[in-house]
């Protein structure tokens, strides 16, 4: 299995367009030790010649220029893009989806509740139904995305989108087909998805397990990190992510959780990990965790 990180940071990207704050004025100087990312995305494939793109971020269009192995690469019109999966309707997730709008043939794969988001708003319309196959996948059922590439949706404690909230009250935190992971199957090989969560379960855990390449949510290094540095009133937990430090934190979680590569992604543009100089960096990988930049490529 071949795995390319298209984009390693969350919504917004680092540095985020509005953003003043060091982190990303460093990136926006070319700082190596602070290197830009767009939002998060990887592209899949068993064979290198049929790619399976897990979430749409709003860069894509960006993301596939810079990566040759999803470049058009015969005729007039081609692309070896077969599929996009979602793992969630989030903004950072779906928005991509209005770059692949040239007729181009591909499967979409999400869960009944995401889909339902895409219906309901008819500028997704644009991916033409006779051309792009809309397919509804249950939860925890196996699916094939090719003949060598199987795969699996399952829940993951989170919380509706932002812009799907309503009232003045917190949303629950639910396990259902809100909020999903993706686990890829290459016959042995086992990779997993992870990209947003709220808590870590026994039923997570055990899902886990062993896998050979994990991506994790990795948004914020700790719960009040956006207060604190005046940069919003909400608490990762609000926001439905779990953070990398702290007694029921990521890095805390996988002591006893055994997986042969964890590598953190969808971090937002305040995380210090993004900081390759950063003593929180240097706490994640003493714990065995990569931090993903765009680009990185893994063989499974």
């Amino acid at each position: 299995m071949k795995v390319i990180v298209l984009g390693a940071a969350a919504g917004g990207g680092f540095p985020q367009w509005n953003s003043h704050a060091e982190g990303c004025r460093r990136a926006r100087r070319g700082d190596p030790a602070a290197k830009a990312r767009t939002q998060a995305s990887i592209a899949v494939s068993a064979d290198g010649a049929r790619w399976f793109v897990v979430n749409a971020s709003p860069d894509l269009r960006e993301q596939i220029n810079a990566t040759r192995a999803l470049h058009p690469q015969s005729g007039l019109r081609h692309s070896p893009i077969a599929g996009v999966v979602l793992t969630g309707g989030d903004v950072d997730v779906i928005a991509g989806l209005l770059t692949l709008r040239e007729r181009q043939p591909f499967d979409l794969h999400a869960t009944a509740r995401i889909h339902a988001v895409l219906d309901a708003n008819p500028i997704f319309e644009v991916l033409a139904r006779t051309v792009v196959t809309r397919t509804t996948q249950q939860l925890d059922v196996p699916f094939a995305l090719d003949d060598q590439l199987g795969a699996t949706l399952f829940a993951v404690p989170g919380k509706v989108p932002l812009y799907l909230e309503s009232g003045t009250e917190p949303p629950p935190i639910v396990v259902d087909d809100t909020t999903v992971g993706l686990e890829l199957r290459h016959g042995d090989t086992r990779l997993i998805y992870i990209p947003g969560c709220a808590a870590m379960t026994p039923e997570l855990a055990a899902r886990i397990e062993g896998a050979d390449l994990l991506f994790f949510d990795g948004t914020l290094w700790r719960d009040d990190e956006m207060v604190v540095a005046g940069l919003g009133t909400k608490t990762g937990a609000r926001m439905g992510h779990m953070s990398l430090s702290g007694p029921s934190g990521t890095i805390a979680a996988f002591e006893t959780i055994s997986v042969l590569r964890k590598v953190v992604i969808h971090m937002n543009n305040s995380n210090p990990v993004l900081l390759a100089d950063s003593a929180e960096r240097a706490t994640a990988e003493a714990a065995g965790w990569t931090i993903a930049e765009d680009g990185m490529a893994f063989a499974l």
